[in-house]
Formats: structure tokens, C-alpha cells, sequence
């Protein structure tokens, strides 16, 4: 993996080209993260396989070893291990660059019994907000202060606990899971986040010898454990990375396989995909979509899952800007999703914005521009647009598609797609 990439840093997209070919998919990064955060609990090594090969994941590493763990990648493995003496106060500039970092304080509690860190960083697309996570950490019997930008919690010893979230918060659905497989009894979470990746942090949990039943479902209930012990799991793979595919794919009117995927990940974005006329086959652990004909207008809402996934919304926007007709998008749980709106108009793009809905005059046709990348998904909605606008678009500060795509450019060009990345 390499290091953080320069600021000034561009891709140079020449649009046009339909994609073509075959693409794997590599490990959920959403999934990788929270299971780095879990090797903390256990007495031995955990091994995970399947890990993507972003930046986040060297983040998190960098992370773990400041709290005294060791993290080491090799290839698509990562090993985590107990190391050095044992902290629980993480580096406050690596804990800056990315959201996940909020999952060290269910984590730390549960290994350590005390965590400090600062309010977590990562992309602005809107309030997310943590109480629901500390409304559950003091019912599990933490004390939790919060003191400026700064949470500070501890806990002699914490206990099970029934847990109703106000709404199925994916972060908070994983804190509240790292924190409760060691804590003394049995704890309920009602209203949890239903996400691929939730489940699987189950299963890596369990690989390690806790007892989690109902993970993937609005109930998930943990019996607490004295220890958890080695381990070797598989990252799923990553369906927001799949998504992202299907719908360039769609966008340019190609045609691509997608391997390396779960397609029950991805119902509502194959079912709208279908409805806009695009053709979709899904096969074990493959899917294949390809358009011959014209995009239709379809309208969208995003949804926790397992509905269509708000990760894929502006890759969404993006894909509806080749269509036929008006599509109205509306997010749910994010306000400032529509980041990359004002970055897309620079392309023709006919997009307006009211609050939450974004309503897409497709059809016009889409001509280069330079743009300035703000987020992981705007990221990849400003790619797609790029490969189906007339001529060269510039995309600056790149780094954020590093954050959570493993080569995505290289993937493109292996599809067929006229793209580079060089100097500001």
C-alpha cells in the first residue's frame, strides 16, 4: 500500500468510451475497519483476509499501533496483535482523518475500560450524530464525558443491557456490538443497523469466540465473554464498490461483469437499474450488467438497508444525468449528499436542489471540466460523469477515492476507460 497522496494530485479522464470487460471486487472497507478496531479485544492474534488496499485501512493500522497493537498488511492480510503497552488514547491527527475512528471508544471500553479520543473526522455529508452511541454505552454502565471535541469514557466492568436505538445507525449498531462481547452479561440491541457490513463484523466477532445471534436483522443480541482468542476471516466483499460498477457500467452504455460480488447486496440498485433499461444478471457470486438501448428517468429514494444504499447516491445523481426524462432523488439520512451537484452543473449537468430532493433533468449532454473531488462518493459520481462527458475532465484532490477504492482508475482502464493520474 502506498502512503497518503499528495494534495495537487489529479485524474485526467478523456469520457466516451463504454466500459467493457470484467471487474473483481475487492473487500468492503466498510466491514475491514470496525474488524481491525476488534482485534483490540482479543488476547491473540487476529487475521484478516480480503482487506482492501485503501488508505482508511493504513489509517486505521496507523491507529491501532498508537493505541500499542500491531497492525501489519501484507498483500490483502492483515494481522493484528497485542504488542506494546497497552494505551487508550489513539494519535489525534490519524483519528481526524476518518469517521471510523468513533468505533475505537466501543472497542477500547470493551478491552481496556477506558477510552479518550477526539470527536471523529472523515467526509462531510451531514450531521451524524453520536448520542445514540453514548445513550448505549452508559446503559451498559460507562461513565461518558463529553468535553469540547474531546469523549472521554471508562468502566470498571461493563454489563449487558437493552439497547433501542432511535434509528438503525450503522457506527452505533458496531460500537455498541464491540463494546458488549465482553461485557458481563447479555445485551439487546432493538432497531439495529442492518447493513452487509454489520453482519459480518458478527461473523469475525464470533471467529473469535463471542456469541452473536441476529446480526443482519433489526434485533441482534450478545452474550457476553470473559475472552476472545485468534482468529482468520474473510472480509465480504465490498458492495458499494460493486454498485459503483454496475452504474458506470450503465452510465456509458457498456457492458460489465462484475465478480467477487454478494447481488443480494445490491436488490434496490439492480431493481432501479432494471426499471431505467438497463439489462441485469446475477449469478453466485457474480453479476453482469450491460445498456444498449435509451436510459429512462427513475426516481430514487435512499433508505437504511436494506434499502438503496445512501453510499450510492451520487454515483446515482450521476447516472441519472444520462437518462431520458425528470428523476427526482431524494436523501433520507444525509443532508449534504448532494456535495457533488454543484461540481456535476459544471459538466451541463441540469440539476436543481431543494433541501434533502435533487431533481435531475436528464439528457444533456455532459462536456469536460476541471472539479474538485470533496468526499469518497461524490468522488466516484464525478468519475462517472467523466467518462461519459464530451472531452477531457480534470478531477483535483483524488485522494478521498483512495480513501475507499482499492485502484480505481486502474480497474476503469482495465474496462476500457481513457484515464490517468499525474501532477496537479
Amino acid at each position: 500500500m502506498t502512503g497518503p497522496l499528495a494534495m495537487d494530485e489529479v485524474l485526467s479522464i478523456e469520457g466516451g468510451a463504454p466500459l467493457r470487460g470484467a471487474v473483481a471486487v475487492s473487500g468492503s472497507k466498510n466491514a475491514a475497519l470496525p474488524e481491525m478496531a476488534a482485534g483490540l479485544l482479543a488476547d491473540e492474534p487476529l487475521v484478516l483476509s480480503n482487506v482492501p488496499s485503501i488508505e482508511d485501512v493504513e489509517t486505521m493500522a496507523a491507529i491501532l499501533s498508537s493505541l500499542g497493537a500491531r497492525a501489519e498488511q501484507k498483500g490483502d492480510r492483515v494481522e493484528i496483535a497485542p504488542s506494546g503497552p497497552a494505551r487508550t488514547a489513539p494519535d489525534p491527527q490519524l483519528t481526524a482523518r476518518m469517521r471510523a475512528s468513533l468505533l475505537l471508544l466501543g472497542a477500547l471500553l470493551g478491552a481496556r475500560g477506558e477510552a479518550e479520543l477526539p470527536r471523529p473526522g472523515g467526509d462531510d455529508i451531514g450531521a451524524r450524530r453520536i448520542e445514540q452511541h453514548l445513550v448505549g454505552l452508559r446503559a451498559m454502565g460507562a461513565e461518558v464525558e463529553e468535553e469540547g471535541e474531546w469523549l472521554r469514557a471508562r468502566a470498571s466492568r461493563l454489563h449487558g443491557a437493552h439497547i433501542l436505538l432511535d434509528m438503525p445507525t450503522v457506527t452505533g449498531t458496531e460500537n455498541l456490538m464491540l463494546a458488549a462481547v465482553r461485557a458481563e452479561g447479555i445485551t439487546v440491541i432493538s432497531n439495529a443497523a442492518r447493513e452487509p457490513h454489520v453482519a459480518d463484523l458478527a461473523l469475525c466477532l464470533n471467529s473469535m469466540g463471542a456469541r452473536i445471534s441476529g446480526a443482519g436483522g433489526d434485533r441482534v443480541v450478545i452474550e457476553g465473554v470473559s475472552r476472545l482468542h485468534h482468529a482468520d476471516h474473510r472480509v465480504r466483499p465490498d458492495y458499494i464498490e460493486a454498485g459503483t460498477y454496475a452504474i458506470a457500467a450503465a452510465a456509458t452504455a457498456g457492458e460489465v461483469v462484475i465478480e467477487e460480488v454478494i447481488c443480494d447486496d445490491l436488490t434496490h440498485l439492480f431493481h432501479k437499474l432494471r426499471a431505467a433499461g438497463c439489462t441485469v444478471e446475477e449469478g453466485g457470486t457474480w453479476a453482469k450488467v450491460s445498456r444498449g438501448g435509451e436510459l429512462l428517468a427513475v426516481d430514487m429514494t435512499t433508505w437504511p438497508h436494506p434499502g438503496f444504499a445512501t453510499d450510492l447516491q451520487s454515483q446515482y445523481v450521476a447516472l441519472m444525468t444520462q437518462a431520458r426524462g425528470v428523476s427526482t432523488v431524494w436523501e433520507s439520512l444525509y443532508e449534504k449528499r448532494f456535495h457533488p451537484v454543484e461540481q456535476l452543473r459544471l459538466l451541463g449537468a441540469q440539476i436543481e436542489v431543494e433541501g434533502r430532493i435533487a431533481v435531475v433533468h436528464g439528457g444533456h449532454p455532459l462536456r469536460g471540466a476541471e472539479l474538485t473531488i470533496s468526499d469518497i462518493r461524490s468522488g466516484a459520481a464525478l468519475v462517472i460523469a467523466g467518462l461519459c462527458a464530451e472531452g477531457t475532465t480534470v478531477c483535483r484532490q483524488v485522494r478521498h477515492l483512495d480513501r475507499g477504492y482499492q485502484d480505481l482508475e486502474g480497474k476503469l482502464a482495465g474496462l476500457g476507460a481513457d484515464l490517468r493520474r499525474m501532477p496537479g
